[in-house]
């Protein structure tokens, strides 16, 4: 995705925070990695207060590594019973093939055990992203249909950052490559040629099918063109000043050299790791190279396996929080 920054200046936030981060080689605390897999890690401050976070660095042209998701229908799984789960199904297919990594991506509704997001598996949409938010005191009666982001990697495994509309009556999702002004109307499942019309960009030849083997979706969008451009408010994800709350995160980016980066950050853990704001997340993703990042569900949800061992120690007292979907790097050794 290539866009002018130009027309970045009256559509995204601003961002002025500034973050100087070192990180360090942890490989071997995770035993034996494919060469195109690098682990690192953090204990640099931000703003002055601690800061625990990890990437993963994975090099999205080695054939030997297969970049997927694995779901659980109407229930949730913490990220190690579905490295577990992902095992056994490898070794019985492949014998040699493991999972290096395993991260946490969707938001999802406690309820329901929806994922709330974009998920592509073998080029197939098993979970849509939710394209209505119900509006609040006088707007009860009114709704908005935002556009929500994914991140997808392709047959040629490239990855591409967009705005998605999907519909279980698309055989691929619509692709955006600008972001959108939410319709405000007063239906609520107004259909995906409604919910375009908030595209409105000169020249923009209107959303494309997106083509993508892979892919999870979340939001909102943290990096564009190399540069900080944070698109809450076309997403709709946090109100108010939520984005500057500090809380773990999970994120994703590719760089123009095309590495895959997975970065999650520890919090709730004072004196320790306090976390980190989607504007700090967004300055470590654009300080590692990163041409597009996007974040992933955070808090409590937070955390990454490699090798089945967690990086960060997540922050709900009872560990590892189950979701209803994960993203995987399966390494088959040649």
């Amino acid at each position: 995705m290539r866009i002018p920054i130009v027309l970045f200046l009256s559509v995204f936030s601003p961002c002025l925070v500034q973050t100087q981060v070192n990180w360090a080689s942890a490989d071997s605390v995770f035993g034996i990695l494919p060469s195109s897999v690098k682990v690192f890690k953090t204990l640099s401050q931000l703003d002055g207060k601690p800061n625990i976070a990890w990437y993963a660095e994975a090099d999205l042209n080695d054939p030997a590594l297969e970049f997927t998701v694995d779901t659980a229908h109407k229930r949730r799984l913490t990220p190690l019973a579905f490295y577990q789960k992902s095992l056994d199904t490898l070794s019985f297919r492949e014998r040699t093939a493991v999972p290096v990594l395993v991260v946490n991506c969707t938001f999802f509704s406690f309820a329901s055990n929806q994922n709330l997001n974009t998920v592509i598996k073998n080029g197939r949409m098993l979970a849509y992203n939710i394209h209505t938010v119900y509006g609040r005191g006088k707007d009860t009666f009114t709704y908005r249909h935002p556009l929500g982001s994914a991140i997808g990697i392709n047959k040629k495994r490239k990855a591409d950052i967009a705005w998605l509309i999907t519909d279980s009556s698309l055989r691929y999702p619509l692709a955006s490559q600008w972001p959108a002004v939410p319709v405000k109307d007063s239906v609520i499942n107004p259909g995906w040629k409604k919910i375009k019309q908030g595209i409105s960009v000169p020249e923009h030849r209107g959303p494309e099918k997106w083509k993508m083997q892979t892919a999870v979706g979340g939001g909102p969008v943290l990096v564009q063109n190399g540069e900080i451009r944070i698109t809450n408010n076309e997403e709709l994800k946090f109100a108010g000043k939520a984005i500057s709350d500090k809380h773990p995160r999970t994120a994703m980016g590719y760089t123009a050299d095309n590495k895959l980066i997975i970065l999650v950050i520890e919090g709730r853990n004072p004196g320790i790791a306090e976390g980190a704001t989607l504007e700090q997340t967004a300055r470590m993703l654009k300080d590692l190279g990163c041409t597009e990042a996007l974040n992933l569900d955070g808090g409590g949800s937070s955390c990454m396996l490699i090798n089945g061992k967690e990086t960060i120690r997540v922050s709900d007292n009872s560990g590892q929080r189950p979701v209803p979907a994960v993203f995987i790097i399966n390494w088959s050794p040649r």
